[in-house]
């Protein structure tokens, strides 16, 4: 590999730890287009190419999930019953998210969540005030019923979910910001695994994948986006708890409202690099 995308790599990790421990994201939103950049230089079809994009971002994800969670569970920001319950739950249709992925158009799949995580950025911008006395949501079945489009679409495009993840924890199941960040990433570690699972099943007899692929993962690119993503995963968390809510809120909106207009394409349409 060219020394230039393993110091592209390197320097993609970091940052998308860091958003991961501070924000509740995976960081597949930045992992994933520069992912398809090299491995389409290293000679991989288009298709290929994103789905080793997808599976290889969920390998970094678990490993960025686990650090910031344990981070986030110091910080005693954790409802690990709520984590997994929706977790397990995750898990199953993240991996049949997955399996998905491999028969289903990527591109209108893209678009429809570009638009979800920009109408949840919405709504959200309109509740960055957070109600005090207002008591979570204490329903398993609830938790259940949001956790199984999460673990689809993890699957399916390769996500961790956080963007999905925070907005339901704040408008649906009325948790404060700093715990729904703490309770998506925990969630992730569950979802992603079923992602990986379902990545690796059904890559590992594909011809047209990289030296040292395990299916649609490729080893080399995960190590070298999951090191440092694992250490600045616990800066991002850390930094998180001294945060005012309405300003961590505000940062995550402004994120996924760039996902989502990322995700439709208008960058792309506009011609701008971002």
């Amino acid at each position: 590999m060219p020394v230039e995308y393993i110091v592209l790599l390197l320097g993609t990790g970091a940052i998308a730890g860091f958003a991961g421990g501070l924000l509740g994201l995976g960081g597949a939103f930045l992992m994933t287009p520069v992912q398809y950049i090299v491995y389409t230089g290293m000679g991989l079809t288009p298709d290929a190419a994103i789905r080793t994009a997808f599976g290889t971002s969920l390998l970094v994800i678990l490993s960025t999930a686990l650090s910031s969670a344990w981070r986030h569970h110091h910080e005693n920001a954790v409802n690990w019953r709520v984590a997994v319950t929706m977790g397990i739950c995750g898990f199953f249709f993240s991996l049949g998210g997955a399996t998905l992925a491999a028969y289903l158009p990527g591109t209108p799949l893209k678009i429809v969540f570009g638009v979800i995580g920009i109408l949840s950025g919405a709504r959200m911008l309109f509740a960055t005030k957070e109600r005090a006395g207002i008591q979570p949501v204490e329903k398993p079945w609830v938790w259940i019923a949001w956790a199984i489009p999460v673990g689809l679409m993890t699957g399916i495009l390769g996500v961790g979910g956080g963007v999905l993840m925070i907005p339901i924890f704040v408008l649906a199941l009325r948790f404060k910001i700093h715990n729904a960040v703490a309770n998506s990433l925990a969630i992730m570690i569950f979802t992603s695994i079923g992602g990986i699972i379902g990545y690796i099943a059904n890559g590992i007899e594909v011809a047209d994948r990289l030296a040292y692929s395990l299916g649609y993962i490729h080893l080399p690119s995960w190590l070298m986006l999951a090191a440092p993503s694992a250490v600045t995963a616990q800066v991002g968390a850390f930094l998180a708890h001294r945060l005012h809510g309405r300003v961590l809120m505000i940062i995550f909106i402004i994120i996924q409202f760039y996902v989502g207009l990322r995700m439709i394409g208008v960058f792309e349409w506009l011609g701008w690099p971002l």
